[in-house]
């Protein structure tokens, strides 16, 4: 098998060209002053399939030879990869046949087909799909393209590295999400053969911690199946080659939960107006978490995709709001009287509080016969100004209770 090598990242950029877009990588004058360190972001989510996987898979690509390209190519993917597959193959005119879980997100699955890849749906989880995919490639002789185990796929995602030097010349330090390994470790390849100093740090989800485990276990382990929104990096079991790669060049893997991912995509949203899925996320959501000690140093975080379903987006938004006290639920318990509804409201307007959305019920909550309950949603401006809306319903003798 070949070496994962600074040479081969050099001539994977050579063989790309211009192929795969030089994503952006610019300085966040908010995030630096949150984090407390000059911290830029490299938006891999602005590819034309949303995410880094591009690279890795057009390099893979570009060195088949004519015999397998006649043959065509095979992928297992719930998404990112997929894509990047599907949409290079076609424009090289080879043929691609991608297996996708039966749970795939439709959206994925049509984005897939539309670059021009027939999608096969087949088993529950990646690794079912996966095992279907290498079943086929051997009954049709497909070339398999692994999405992370593949030294032509790593020193294709390794082209990021090169790029951060050319964009950040004085860069000491890089936060990279993990799933299998092939993102970051062509990436540390490429920054640690020029300069050994750049800190190299890697972040996975609390719950698939696949490539942690491995290094403490000295070997790759699989890991029990468990659900996490970074669903790009959920790899229960890390490959082969990667383990080696990253002991070699990554300094340390740390942890994130969903809530602090969820967090970290709002951020980015709101304050950088760009789409992060999980997986684009976590690096950030370790960086602004201080689950690793950077030391002020200057730092870029990848924003490796933005392939996010819009209902968990929609989900993320609420849950944010709810969290940083702009979104409220209160249930206010009142008299069953003409009138009392109107007191309420005129308080709320009174406090400067949108009205989103109202429940009443009398029959439920077990009030008495002579009162009814009310559950209203407000739009407020924070901390402060709940604690200003409880005080003026205390002050008017209404009895509420928040709802978390």
């Amino acid at each position: 098998m070949k070496d994962v090598t600074a040479q081969t990242i050099q001539a994977a950029r050579a063989r790309i060209g211009r192929a795969v877009l030089l994503s952006p990588c610019h300085l966040s004058h908010y995030l630096s002053e949150l984090a407390g360190l000059p911290l830029y972001l490299k938006f891999e989510n602005l590819q034309r399939t949303g995410s880094f996987k591009e690279r890795g898979a057009l390099n893979k690509l570009l060195t088949l030879d004519p015999a397998q390209r006649e043959c065509g190519v095979m992928a297992a993917s719930a998404g990112n990869h997929a894509q990047g597959v599907a949409f290079h193959a076609a424009a090289q005119g080879i043929r691609a046949q991608i297996v996708m879980p039966l749970a795939t997100p439709l959206v994925k699955v049509a984005a897939t087909r539309s670059y021009g890849a027939e999608v096969i749906l087949h088993g529950a989880s990646y690794d079912e799909a996966c095992d279907e995919a290498l079943r086929l490639c051997a009954l049709e002789h497909h070339t398999f393209i692994h999405p992370f185990d593949d030294p032509d796929v790593i020193a294709g995602q390794g082209v990021i590295g090169l790029e951060l030097l050319e964009q950040v010349p004085e860069i000491e330090a890089v936060v990279v999400p993990v799933g299998g390994g092939g993102l970051i470790n062509g990436v540390a390849c490429a920054l640690k053969e020029s300069n050994p100093k750049i800190r190299v740090v890697g972040v996975q989800p609390e719950k698939l911690p696949s490539m942690l485990r491995a290094r403490e276990a000295g070997a790759p382990v699989t890991l029990m199946p468990e659900a996490t929104i970074a669903d790009g990096i959920a790899v229960r079991r890390t490959g082969d080659l990667t383990l080696p790669l990253a002991t070699r060049y990554v300094d340390e893997i740390v942890t994130v939960d969903d809530e602090e991912i969820a967090s970290a995509i709002l951020m980015l949203l709101e304050h950088e107006k760009t789409l992060a899925e999980g997986a684009g996320a976590a690096a950030l959501a370790a960086v602004v978490h201080s689950k690793t000690n950077l030391r002020h140093r200057r730092t870029v975080v990848l924003v490796s995709g933005g392939n996010i379903d819009v209902t968990l987006l929609a989900k993320i938004i609420e849950r944010g709001l709810v969290k940083d006290g702009r979104l409220l639920r209160i249930r206010v318990y009142l008299l069953d009287r003409p009138g009392a509804l109107l007191a309420l409201t005129q308080i709320l307007a009174r406090e400067r509080a949108n009205i989103v959305e109202t429940i009443h019920n009398r029959a439920y909550y077990g009030v008495s016969l002579g009162e009814t309950v009310i559950d209203v949603t407000l739009e407020t401006r924070g901390a402060p100004h709940i604690a200003a809306i409880g005080h003026a319903l205390r002050e008017a003798a209404f009895r509420f209770e928040r709802i978390q």
